[in-house]
């Protein structure tokens, strides 16, 4: 940190402030005596660090809290206009764009088809100005974007790679001309990996440092986070389980030209039909005409509705289906939980769970406890937001510091 030495009085000024810019932002407006006891400091010392934090233009004073004897105890929060980050969800559909406060508050948002734009950087700046307009702001006040698509950028050729269903999106030199295009530093990360982060700041995943997120929509994909970090791969491959061969299903091979695998051959969503008309269970009134996922997702939600007869078979069957791939990662991660996300499996609900909780409890060695995904509205860009808040964070506080 800047201009510090350790075991300085500056340095541990620093760290008292960032203690207590975590704890408004983990539990609100606080008042300066919440924040001795929280942070362990004297009202004197918290009163000089909220003072701190508050000629930085990190801290507001939000009002009073009352209710109590005597007079009102000031309360301060974090400043929600300290700082703006947005957040890009990039879909072969289209591309959804969120801007967010430094509290985390969504503050505008924007949703471009993927019909309208003529190539990627269009459309990304089309997306990020929509959201950016929506939240009554400029593009200058953006400070990172995190944009999140399926697949992977490998590190040492600047490729997209794992993703031939996104167009446009496969240009040598995409990520120059979108660094050109954008005069914010910009991330970029799996979207499942943000689902995960999602998880791991906000859901089910909260406090776990070894755990697997296995998502289910369009194609199967996995997040590995080991030791409290993301596991990534050589080349930004690490969890593209649709790939892996599984018993039951015949070998795939040349598995990145076909875009499939063993793995989402017998379990992917386009698989449910199939299963359903096998066990003379039609498909919901409507659900042709729908999207591969939305019908999987109401045949599932159906089943798991009435879970008897043919119902009971086929939520068994997709869950025996899952299990298999998800047993491979359980031998090889040995995670502490697994959390399923994803339209398709919530859809199935915890009859699906508890299925496949007890197949992988057969097929594994370990038995890590499974959990649905509790991040439900829109986890990848909810993910890509908190990725891009971690980044953001650090470095308005460390600029604060200088």
């Amino acid at each position: 940190m800047t201009g510090t030495t350790p075991g300085t009085p500056s340095l541990l000024r620093a760290m008292n402030d960032r203690a207590a810019l975590d704890l408004l932002l983990e539990h609100g407006p606080l008042s300066r005596t919440r924040i001795g006891r929280l942070t362990g400091l004297s009202k004197p010392t918290a009163s000089q660090l909220l003072a701190r934090l508050e000629a930085a233009g990190l801290v507001v004073a939000t009002g009073t809290a009352g209710g109590r004897p005597g007079p009102n105890a000031q309360l301060y929060g974090v400043n929600p206009r300290a700082a703006h980050v947005a957040g890009l969800d990039v879909t072969p559909g289209g591309i959804v764009a969120a801007v967010a406060d430094l509290t985390g508050e969504v503050v505008g948002s924007h949703e471009l088809p993927y019909a309208e734009g003529t190539g990627a950087v269009d459309r990304v700046t089309r997306a990020l100005g929509g959201a950016v307009k929506d939240a009554g702001l400029v593009r200058s006040d953006i400070h990172r974007v995190v944009i999140a698509t399926p697949g992977s950028f490998d590190p040492r050729t600047g490729a997209l790679r794992y993703a031939e269903h996104l167009p446009s999106w496969h240009s040598p030199t995409l990520l120059e001309e979108l660094a050109a295009a954008l005069p914010m530093p910009v991330g970029y990360e799996n979207d499942v990996n943000l689902a995960a982060v999602a998880e791991q700041r906000l859901g089910a995943a909260r406090g776990h440092g070894d755990f697997v997120l296995l998502w289910n929509e369009e194609g199967l994909g996995a997040a590995l986070v080991l030791g409290g970090r993301l596991h990534r791969g050589w080349t930004g491959g690490a969890g593209e389980v649709g790939f892996l061969p599984v018993p039951g299903h015949p070998l795939v091979r040349q598995v990145t030209r076909v875009n499939s695998g063993g793995y989402q051959a017998l379990a992917g969503v386009e698989v449910l039909p199939g299963m359903a008309a096998a066990l003379g269970i039609g498909m919901p009134p409507g659900a042709e005409a729908q999207t591969p996922v939305c019908a999987a997702a109401a045949l599932l939600a159906r089943a798991a509705a009435d879970p008897e007869g043919a119902n009971l078979g086929l939520l068994q069957q997709y869950a025996t289906a899952l299990a298999t791939g998800l047993a491979a990662l359980v031998a090889v991660l040995d995670p502490e939980i697994v959390v399923l996300s994803g339209a398709v499996t919530a859809a199935g609900g915890d009859v699906l769970r508890e299925l496949v909780e007890a197949e992988l409890a057969d097929l594994a060695p370990s038995r890590p406890r499974l959990v649905s995904g509790t991040v439900r509205e829109r986890p990848v860009l909810r993910g890509a937001l908190e990725s891009a808040l971690a980044a953001t964070r650090d470095e308005v506080f460390d600029t604060s510091r200088r």
